[in-house]
């Protein structure tokens, strides 16, 4: 019997991948796991992706492409005659409260990051992808930044430390950064 011809059979191998590290984290994602989730043989994974890092990065590219078209749908949707540090506090109770699960996984890969140098760039990537969009909303780059950087804090100390999210506590944050009046005025007193 001749070869199959697939030309879906690699994007279903990351969209697999994808689900096994949604489902068991990074330490679930091997060859097998992949193969056995995108009912491919087990030769078909390591054709389409040498190792499992190649594997991890086209999964992790997926990931964020696919939050990052959230955000900016949310950025687009955003009321402009709105406080942004109002809406940012809002969307980030709307994060948190909504699959943490998502949550978790996102900042788990951004920490494997950490150990594994090739998902370094992609995780940049996004970072500065987040912080463009945001650029919509505040002042400039660096406050974007700023926000940016903010918001990765607060969601750490939710996920880490199970901590409850301060809406007004966060908006107030986020004001200061931003600026009082959204020209990146002096801080609020």
């Amino acid at each position: 019997m001749g070869r199959r011809y697939d030309p879906e059979r690699r994007q279903r191998i990351i969209d697999a991948a994808a689900a096994v590290v949604r489902e068991s984290g990074i330490g679930g994602l091997g060859h097998r796991a992949v193969a056995a989730a995108a009912d491919v043989p087990l030769g078909s994974t390591t054709y389409h992706f040498a190792t499992l890092d190649d594997l991890l990065i086209a999964a992790l590219r997926q990931i964020n492409a696919e939050w990052l078209a959230e955000v900016e749908s949310w950025v687009e949707g955003v009321d402009p005659a709105a406080p942004p540090a109002d809406e940012l506090a809002r969307w980030l109770e709307d994060q948190l409260t909504g699959d943490r699960a998502r949550m978790e996984l996102e900042y788990e890969l951004y920490f494997a990051a950490l150990r594994h140098e090739g998902l370094r760039p992609l995780a940049a990537e996004c970072l500065d992808e987040m912080a463009r969009m945001l650029t919509r909303l505040v002042p400039d780059a660096t406050t974007a930044r700023a926000v940016v950087a903010l918001i990765d804090g607060l969601t750490l100390q939710v996920l880490l430390a199970d901590r409850p999210y301060d809406r007004e506590g966060t908006s107030a944050a986020l004001a200061r950064i931003i600026g009082v009046d959204g020209d990146n005025g002096p801080p609020a007193g």
